[in-house]
């Protein structure tokens, strides 16, 4: 399955240390508030209602700034990059040989990348809901106030201070997993990570 629409919503990013007895949405608006830049790698796979895997699972690299600039980057199986310089952000598909363009705006809404690069108060767009301890982590459900978001909820779950773990449960019962590792929060970013210039020869659609 290759990210399109979701393409924000996998991106998470470390948080500077907290006490291992924070709930997860005191680390998450702790993340919000703190984390201006973060870096790392991730995993992602998909599976139905049933459990059954979806597609192949993809992994990569991921950057970004807040507001709005992020720049993520499938690697494997295949690949695909996705860039965004806080006004435009471009999905560029090799094997298509074609970018996609459109406003940050229109891309992200509500999604759950508003939690990751927007500077608001989260409540504005989500209703937020602690989850109980699970699998060494804990939790916070983030469920869009938008009905047509294009997902249902969103879970991140925490541990040593850190995302970890993101499950999207999107409105056909699918699930997206997706592990974080080897993150490394305020790094130092050039500002040309996040500038693209779509490649000879490729075709550029621009969506409204």
């Amino acid at each position: 399955m290759k990210i399109k629409t979701l393409l924000a919503s996998m991106l998470l990013a470390a948080t500077p240390a907290l006490t291992l007895a924070a709930s997860g949405g005191e680390q998450l608006r702790s993340f919000v508030q703190d984390v201006r830049a973060a870096k790392g790698e991730f995993s992602q796979r998909t599976v139905d209602s049933n459990g059954q895997s979806k597609g192949a699972p993809q992994s990569g690299q991921f950057v970004f700034q807040r507001p709005g600039q992020f720049k993520w980057h499938v690697q494997r199986p295949y690949e695909q990059l996705i860039v965004s310089d806080g006004k435009v952000l471009y999905q560029y598909d090799p094997d298509l040989a074609q970018v996609t363009e459109r406003g940050v705006d229109q891309s992200i809404g509500a999604s759950p990348a508003a939690i990751l690069f927007g500077t608001g108060n989260l409540e504005d767009s989500f209703r937020l809901v602690e989850q109980a301890s699970r699998d060494g982590m804990e939790w916070i459900r983030a469920t869009p106030l938008q009905t047509d978001a294009g997902f249902s909820y969103v879970d991140i779950g925490f541990k040593g201070s850190e995302p970890r773990r993101l499950e999207l449960q999107d409105s056909f019962g699918q699930t997206t997993y997706i592990d974080f590792t080897a993150l490394e929060p305020n790094p130092r970013i050039s500002a040309s990570t996040f500038t693209f210039k779509a490649p000879a020869g490729v075709d550029v659609v621009s969506m409204p």
